[in-house]
């Protein structure tokens, strides 16, 4: 296995090459363009969902067979802070469950939590006592039982499973659950990806949520905050479905960067064309599906966030744990210093933030963003950070990722690191008390 350092060289290598790249770019958007009309021809692609596993399953008696296990699981939010929550199969979200439309489901539910719990599968058309509702479809599985769901599945779209517990789903315990249509939808797709969002309150000298806030300062991609997120790399010209879900208290306006996008599909499913209409910022409110599409001919590392202005932070009242910090109060050289005594907890050296004016502590509101930025590039390096400008991960907080819209060089030199650093542990990967 190759060393952190070297695989931290591999991702982080390309250094200035890249920087002067728009101007290359600019000159390919064209031809691009052009391809975009028919790169779109073949099978339907898999869903890719950044920081978050697929489930496996095996045909068995005509079914296919899934086996999910409620338990608790510690989460690394980003570098230096973790949260114990509960999940599935060691992953918060719990990893997407992907069929197709047709398919007869069996999905096993051993429960290895402290208390009871069920399973619902939200938008599906199913029998009622396959349902998950306690006490109404179901009895609840205690702590150590199984229960079996089966169903066949005659809709097609964007899904989710969830515990039918409401403090239970703020502790986690939610995962996607996509069904793939018996005839491919057109426009055919090239890149397919799922985010799941939620949200937090994880209070100072904690680690644990506290389910029964009504105020969040956590906010996450597929259980990452940034810019502990992974990129959604895109090759240039490609059509792009993202996939939004939101199981939490607050909707969300998703807004992507750079790119023109339609809504093509909720958690009932595909819609009728006659409905899509141009934007660039989704409202995904509470118990929603969203799907997004567009054409990826604008290249460029471009924002894909919430635009609710305290989802585009972390949370800084608790990064020195014992010790809470007062960035309102604070002058420059006392901010570096505090800054980079969290730093020094994940390794990193602190970057300089951006330039304040000599009297700025005079000025009434001040600080408002100053201070606030932490660069970790190496802390959470990811071949789908390859070719980043050096810093980049400063500003980048809370309910936020990437969008990679990457010529063919650059697109397959990602490919291939990936495929390199495929099986190796990385610190971003949650912990379960499941083994085995």
């Amino acid at each position: 296995m190759k060393s952190r350092r070297d695989f931290l060289a591999r991702v982080m290598g390309l250094g200035a090459g890249f920087a002067a790249a728009p101007s290359l770019l600019g000159e390919q958007k064209k031809a691009y363009q052009k391809r975009a009309n028919t790169i779109g021809s073949g099978p339907i692609v898999p869903v890719e969902t950044p920081d978050v596993a697929r489930l496996p399953w095996k045909p068995i008696d005509g079914a296919k067979e899934f086996h999910l296990i409620a338990e608790p699981v510690k989460r690394r939010l980003i570098p230096g802070r973790e949260m114990q929550v509960w999940g599935y199969n060691g992953s918060c979200p719990g990893p997407i469950i992907e069929v197709n439309q047709g398919d007869r489901v069996r999905i096993v539910l051993e429960n290895q939590l402290p208390e009871s719990t069920s399973i619902h599968w939200h938008g599906l058309e199913i029998p009622v006592a396959m349902d998950g509702m306690p006490y109404i479809s179901q009895a609840p599985t205690p702590p150590g039982g199984k229960f079996v769901y089966e169903f066949t599945l005659n809709q097609a779209g964007t899904f989710f499973y969830h515990s039918h517990g409401a403090m239970q789903e703020m502790m986690g315990m939610i995962g996607m659950f996509v069904i793939h249509p018996a005839k491919q939808w057109s426009p055919r797709v090239d890149h397919d990806f799922g985010i799941i969002m939620q949200e937090w309150a994880i209070l100072p000298n904690n680690d644990v949520p506290n389910t029964a806030n009504m105020e969040f300062n956590w906010l996450t991609f597929n259980g990452k905050a940034a810019p502990d997120t992974t990129p959604l790399v895109i090759r240039q010209g490609s059509r792009v479905r993202v996939r939004l879900v939101n199981l939490g208290m607050d909707h969300h306006p998703i807004h992507l960067h750079g790119n023109t996008f339609v809504v093509t599909g909720s958690e009932a499913g595909r819609q009728p064309e006659s409905t899509w209409a141009p934007g660039n910022t989704v409202l995904v409110g509470v118990a929603q599906a969203r799907d997004i599409e567009f054409t990826a001919t604008n290249p460029g590392d471009w924002m894909l966030h919430c635009h609710l202005p305290h989802h585009m932070m972390n949370s800084m009242s608790d990064l020195m744990r014992d010790r809470m910090m007062t960035p309102m109060r604070l002058d420059e050289p006392s901010a570096m210093q505090q800054m980079q005594t969290y730093a020094n907890t994940v390794g990193i050296q602190h970057q300089h933030p951006a330039p304040v004016s000599p009297d700025a502590n005079k000025i009434p509101g001040f600080p408002q963003d100053a201070f606030m930025e932490m660069g970790m590039d190496e802390a959470v390096a990811r071949p789908e950070h390859y070719g980043l400008p050096k810093n980049w991960s400063a500003s980048f907080m809370g309910m936020m990722t990437l969008v990679r819209i990457l010529p063919d060089e650059l697109y397959e030199k990602i490919v291939q690191l990936k495929s390199e650093t495929k099986g190796q542990k990385h610190p971003e990967e949650s912990e379960h008390a499941h083994q085995g």
